[in-house]
């Protein structure tokens, strides 16, 4: 589990195929795709809706959790448009959150809590800080298959 200040990085590095990435994070690796590659895997902008589900969804149920709410179950149902004067951006983003076992006034209460809490909510809301660094190198040698 993290915890603030901690640094929380992934690895990401292109494949054979064009278009189709291997993914590392921590010990869990997985396929991602560009939106003009083979689209058979998840592809960015599902991944960032993906953390933001994640992240909803956790601390929604921690919170819960936290204040004996009787949530049975929730569900995220998060989407983009892209923006179709600048396609470099979002239009916006929309997080629709359904919870069960839950009065309104605790849903509204809870979802308050995650909105309050979620770094990342909190940064793709406010537009945090993105830095790019870049530097040329060597390809990496191919180990040959045994």
């Amino acid at each position: 589990m993290t915890t603030a200040g901690d640094l929380v990085s992934i690895t990401g590095r292109t494949t054979d195929t064009t278009g189709r990435f291997l993914v590392t994070a921590r010990t869990n690796h997985f396929v991602s795709d560009a939106r003009t590659g083979p689209a058979e895997a998840v592809q960015a902008g599902e991944l960032l809706l993906s953390s933001l589900a994640s992240c909803s969804l956790g601390n929604i149920q921690l919170h819960a959790l936290e204040r004996d709410s009787g949530l049975t179950g929730a569900r995220a149902d998060i989407s983009y448009l892209r923006d179709r004067q600048d396609p470099t951006r979002y239009e916006y983003l929309r997080l629709d959150l359904l919870l069960h076992g839950v009065t309104q006034e605790e849903a509204e209460t809870l979802a308050g809590l995650f909105a309050g809490s979620c770094p990342i909510y909190n940064t793709l809301r406010r537009g945090g800080t993105v830095e790019l660094a870049v530097r040329a190198g060597t390809p990496e040698p191919v180990t040959p298959a045994a």
